[in-house]
């Protein structure tokens, strides 16, 4: 028993000096196995087959004094945080091969140890790939593979990469606004990776892999799920704890910075998207970012706002009143919001399509509404709109329920079919008064589960007393007078 402790002991401490460096530094991920890197990476040799390879580029040094970030595709299929690293999977073998950059000793005098082609056995040994190579011998092993005519197809992503607070649909925006400008109309990194392939290899196919990503990360595994919710504690910890910071007077920017408090202090190494605090009328605009209103009393306030826990996000968002007590439209408004918002909630379950949800949920939302009075009638008419929205939305072949949440916060993956077990989601329904410029908007992230779903974020408080409840409570910056800055220090 003692000679088995022993070897226990040895194992352990031979996997935490590979894990970490000699100061501490983490080298790999201790949040996800080589175990379940090598799963993933088996799932795409099955996608390609085995007369095809996949190559994927990790993302670049960073510009200015910004901390690395590798892609959210690279990362999934290896784990590896280097910068201008590249990954090579043989769909014939089922061998993964990884290049690094050579060592930059000088650069590592500076910022610490960073993995390199010279740490060939220990990268394997992290991460679980069957070989290491120095970054300038891929050229030479892409021209054997071009040699055997039976392996003539590549496999690489043609979507851009999600980097930092960046999801797809935003890195598309930022292509299509460069290829808009006629003074910029560069192409992206994968355009250019992809004409390189082309113009070096003309004999290989180049084929589509972002399809095949997609798909797998869709249903998330139980170490992914793990990470999403606690973004999702943290991303809650922050709503509530601006919640208590909130007291008119203050600026729109001072609850980002108090959520900014949660999120480090507690692991996040980054935030997911900027965090959108819009008061009155700037909660009409549903991505307002400035930050720079001085709130009032008697305004609404909405506060979205997520962070990066090891490359998995979340997305939940809450509303409530500046002075701490909801008025009178505020709470006609939003109870009759909630109402409808708790009937999609009760009505969403493994097993059936997004249609049928949303359908059984603008029933119940129909009903409510028969029974609903309000003071003004440009509120009826919201209201009404809201609901016969709602019942569209249900009838469209392409019907969703709201968006993906995973590595990005508009994460990756197609909307057809039934829900299933390992989908994590947002529903995100907006009531609008354009009248007077009202939005009323809530969001929790939901796992789906083989038995039923469970709503990560439902420790958020959203009923109008709880949230009464917690902004009576003493908050952050009661400790934190803003500084008097004059200039003159």
């Amino acid at each position: 028993m003692r000679r088995q402790n022993y070897l226990f002991f040895f194992i352990s401490l031979l996997l935490t000096c590979t894990v970490f460096g000699q100061d501490g530094q983490v080298l790999f991920t201790k949040n996800f196995t080589p175990e379940e890197f090598a799963q993933r990476r088996e799932k795409i040799y099955d996608a390609i087959g085995n007369e095809a390879l996949a190559l994927l580029q990790g993302a670049p040094s960073p510009s200015g004094y910004v901390r690395f970030r590798q892609s959210n595709e690279f990362f999934y299929v290896c784990g590896i945080e280097v910068p201008h690293a590249y990954v090579l999977l043989d769909g014939r073998s089922r061998r993964t091969s990884l290049y690094l950059p050579n060592r930059n000793e000088q650069r590592e005098r500076a910022e610490g140890k960073v993995l390199s082609a010279e740490d060939a056995e220990l990268v394997r040994q992290l991460s679980g790939v069957d070989a290491v190579y120095s970054t300038d011998l891929l050229g030479e092993h892409l021209a054997r593979y071009a040699r055997n005519p039976r392996q003539a197809t590549i496999y690489t992503p043609f979507s851009p990469a999600e980097g930092t607070a960046m999801s797809r649909d935003l890195a598309l925006r930022s292509l299509s606004d460069a290829s808009s400008d006629p003074w910029d109309g560069n192409l992206s990194r994968e355009a250019r990776f992809i004409q390189h392939l082309r113009n070096r290899f003309p004999h290989f196919q180049i084929q589509n892999l972002t399809p095949i990503l997609d798909e797998l990360r869709l249903i998330k595994s139980p170490a992914e799920i793990a990470m999403i919710r606690k973004a999702t504690r943290l991303s809650g910890q922050a709503l509530i704890e601006a919640m208590r910071a909130t007291m008119p007077g203050i600026y729109e920017r001072e609850l980002d910075a108090v959520a900014k408090f949660v999120f480090y202090r507690n692991g996040a190494q980054g935030d997911a998207y900027y965090s959108l605090v819009a008061s009155a009328s700037n909660a009409w605009y549903p991505h307002y970012n400035a930050g720079t209103r001085q709130m009032q009393d008697g305004d609404f306030l909405l506060m979205d706002y997520a962070p990066d826990v090891g490359y998995y996000m979340s997305d939940v968002t809450r509303v409530w009143p500046v002075n701490g007590t909801f008025n009178s439209w505020q709470v006609e408004l939003y109870d009759f919001y909630l109402t409808c918002y708790q009937a999609i909630l009760k009505s969403i379950r493994p097993g059936i399509l997004a249609s049928t949800i949303k359908a059984e949920a603008a029933a119940a939302m129909a009903a409510h509404l028969e029974k609903s009075t309000f003071s003004k009638p440009h509120y009826l008419k919201a209201a009404q709109d809201f609901v016969k929205s709602y019942q569209s939305s249900s009838q469209s072949s392409y019907a969703s329920l709201g968006h993906w949440v995973g590595m990005s916060t508009h994460d990756v993956g197609s909307h057809d079919g039934p829900l299933r077990a390992g989908m994590v989601f947002t529903i995100e329904p907006a009531l609008r008064v354009p009248e007077e410029k009202i939005y009323i908007r809530l969001e929790d992230v939901i796992v789906v589960k083989a038995d039923g779903i469970e709503i990560l974020s439902d420790f958020v408080p959203m009923e109008r007393k709880a949230i009464e409840k917690v902004m009576s409570e003493p908050g952050m910056l009661n400790s934190y007078a803003p500084l008097e800055l004059t200039g003159k220090e």
